[in-house]
This record gives structure tokens, C-alpha cells and sequence, in this order.
């Protein structure tokens, strides 16, 4: 699992690849590069669930992971639905896709590919979009509270991105090796 829980308040931590979703209020936080994040919502059932993923495209070969766009909102609005939404009342928040490192070769712009996948899955899942904040060259932190679905964010210099990554980095291999 990708989430950290800090126990004394109803607050998560989502790494990358990672999916979160409650029925429970609960407030969300991940950073972003050139990852993005799907928040979706419904405000009848007032529930929500985030995702951050890495790459837009699974491509058919290897493990089916949350970590490529295709299949982390597929799997967000999947758990959406088994805590009894309708996809008709879903509505989606994107934020992320910044290119970090600039380059002029389109194929490497990992960032706005994942955009284009955020886009192109709710399009053909019928979500509407109800906000977005993509692209540009600086990361964001941002803060989903799943019981309103309201998202908070902070643009992220890369000086702090460059702190916060290997922080996450040394977390995220702690909890590997605990999970194993």
C-alpha cells in the first residue's frame, strides 16, 4: 500500500502509484512533479479518493499497476463505485503534469503526457472536470479533504522539490522493506 496514516488525525500520506479512497472523511496529501493526480468526488454520497501516477500508458506487458494513468483511474473510480457512488455523480479535480526537467523532445514531456491521459480516460469514463491545474515547470503539493472534495494546493520551488523527493524516497523504501 501506498499511503502513510498518521494515527492521531484522520491525515494520509499518498505516494506515488498509490490510490486512496474513504467513506470516512479523511484529508489526503501527496507532491507532484511531472505525476498527476486524479481527485474525484461525489457530493450526493459527499466520498472521495485520489490516485498519483508516474507514466500515462500500461502498455500490456508486466504488472497492471496504479503507477500508469490507464489503470490508476480506471482502479479510483472502480473503489468510487464499490463504496457505492454512481459514475454519473462523479466529478474530477486533475492536478500535476509539470515539466520538471525541460526538453524540447515531446516524447519525454512525461508530464503533459499524463495530462492528455488524465483528460482522455475521464472523457471516455463520462467525468466531468470540474478543475484543473496542469503543466507549467513547478511541482505542487497538494491537500484533499475526501468528505467536501475540496483540494488545497502549493506550487513547489525546485529547490524544496529536490528536498522533499529524497525524503519521500528514503520513506517509501522503509515501508517496502516493512511490506515484504
Amino acid at each position: 500500500m501506498n499511503v502513510e496514516k498518521d494515527h492521531i488525525s484522520n491525515t494520509y500520506y499518498l505516494y506515488p502509484a498509490g490510490i486512496f479512497a474513504s467513506k470516512e472523511p479523511a484529508v489526503v496529501s501527496t507532491v507532484l512533479g511531472s505525476c498527476v493526480s486524479v481527485c474525484l468526488y461525489d457530493p450526493i454520497l459527499q466520498i472521495g479518493g485520489i490516485n498519483h501516477f508516474m507514466l500515462p500508458l500500461w502498455n500490456g506487458q508486466g504488472l497492471a499497476s496504479p503507477k500508469y494513468g490507464n489503470i490508476a483511474i480506471v482502479k479510483l473510480i472502480e473503489k468510487m463505485q464499490e463504496m457505492g457512488s454512481l459514475k454519473r455523480n462523479l466529478i474530477a479535480k486533475v492536478f500535476g503534469g509539470a515539466e520538471i526537467i525541460q526538453t524540447k523532445i515531446k516524447q519525454f514531456n512525461i508530464g503533459e503526457r499524463n495530462i492528455a491521459l488524465a483528460k482522455e480516460v475521464l472523457a471516455q469514463e463520462n467525468i466531468a472536470i470540474l478543475k484543473m491545474s496542469v503543466g507549467d515547470v513547478l511541482g505542487r503539493k497538494i491537500i484533499f479533504n475526501t468528505n467536501t472534495g475540496s483540494v488545497m494546493q502549493k506550487y513547489i520551488q525546485k529547490t524544496e522539490f529536490n528536498l522533499i523527493l529524497p525524503t519521500e524516497k528514503v520513506v517509501q523504501n522503509a515501508l517496502n522493506v516493512k511490506e515484504k
